[in-house]
């Protein structure tokens, strides 16, 4: 015996058990559609919750609506696929915008931390020399034993006027006054010439005007410094002692004489190296020359030499540190 296929032979019979089942119920709902307008709508909407429930129960039990399903499969199936197809660039926009939205926050992160990364390596050099600057002023303050007003390089002056001065951040708020000392860690910069309340000139004693006395270390002998009023590597003091007879010897340290008061040049700050020593009978003077300790032409930190009960804005340096 051959086997039918299922919605073949078996389809006659089951549109006939179909619609014996169905019969009552379109029977009544024939009598509502087929009335005028003025039929009751509470009939003809019973009418179809009976139908709905009817073909539900026999499809349960029978699968009476297979036939039906395939053919509505066939018709509709490539319809959906292509609605789908038509649609899924349309549904994939908001997920896009937000994928491109989180995208440009990461990359956005991403720079912010490569800038600072390479900001930092950029000046860890630079804080490296500004850290090891303080260090050196500290232990000045240590080693003179004076207390200094931290300040820093702001302003170089005029080169027509011919005359070697620079402005720092600190004036008479920070308790810097005129004719006061100022030092950096390496030694001897210069004294102030003019103050406002945030800043000061600084006269540098590389200047061509300037005069310091001066003495040598090991010997005690005195003598007065006198600029060139060159800046830079080339930059030198003379230094012409007092006593015609004696002879400084290269190498000599030569550190500040000081004035009467400590004003405007304390005593014992280091100055320079002797490096060449003149003679002149004629004359009968003796000179030397002598290399400055302070690179006059990178200068940043400098320190401001105070009395210890000044007052000041902003924290003085002593010997072992800022306070």
């Amino acid at each position: 015996m051959t086997d039918v296929p299922r919605g073949t032979a078996g389809g006659p019979q089951r549109r006939s058990r179909l619609r014996h089942a169905l019969g009552p119920t379109l029977g009544r709902l024939r009598r509502p559609f087929g009335r005028a307008r003025g039929g009751n709508p509470r009939t003809t909407l019973l009418a179809l919750a009976l139908t709905a429930v009817t073909l539900m129960t026999l499809d349960h039990q029978s699968g009476l609506l297979d036939p039906v399903r395939t053919v509505a499969g066939e018709a509709l199936g490539p319809l959906q696929d292509g609605a789908a197809t038509a649609t899924r660039p349309v549904a994939a926009v908001p997920e896009w915008f937000r994928a491109r939205a989180e995208l440009q926050h990461d990359v956005a992160t991403l720079q912010a931390e490569n800038s600072d990364l390479r900001g930092r390596l950029e000046t860890s050099g630079y804080d490296r020399n500004r850290l090891a600057e303080y260090d050196r002023l500290t232990a000045l303050a240590g080693e003179t034993a004076r207390v200094l007003v931290p300040a820093r390089v702001i302003g170089w002056g005029p080169q027509q006027s011919f005359a070697r001065t620079i402005t720092i951040d600190a004036g008479s708020r920070a308790g810097v006054t005129t004719d006061l000392t100022v030092v950096s860690g390496d030694g001897l910069v210069g004294r102030v010439t003019r103050v406002t309340p945030t800043t000061a000139t600084v006269l540098l004693v590389m200047d061509a005007d300037s005069v310091v006395g001066g003495r040598i270390g090991d010997s005690m002998e005195l003598g007065f410094l006198r600029g060139r009023g060159v800046v830079g590597e080339s930059g030198r003091l003379d230094l012409e002692l007092v006593d015609a007879s004696t002879l400084p010897r290269r190498g000599d340290v030569v550190v500040t004489w000081g004035s009467s008061g400590g004003a405007p040049y304390v005593s014992g700050v280091p100055v320079g190296q002797v490096t060449k020593v003149y003679d002149s009978l004629r004359e009968t003077s003796r000179r030397a020359v002598i290399r400055p300790f302070v690179d006059f032409s990178s200068l940043d930190l400098v320190g401001v030499v105070v009395a210890p009960d000044t007052q000041s804005d902003r924290a003085l340096v002593r010997a072992g540190g800022l306070r």
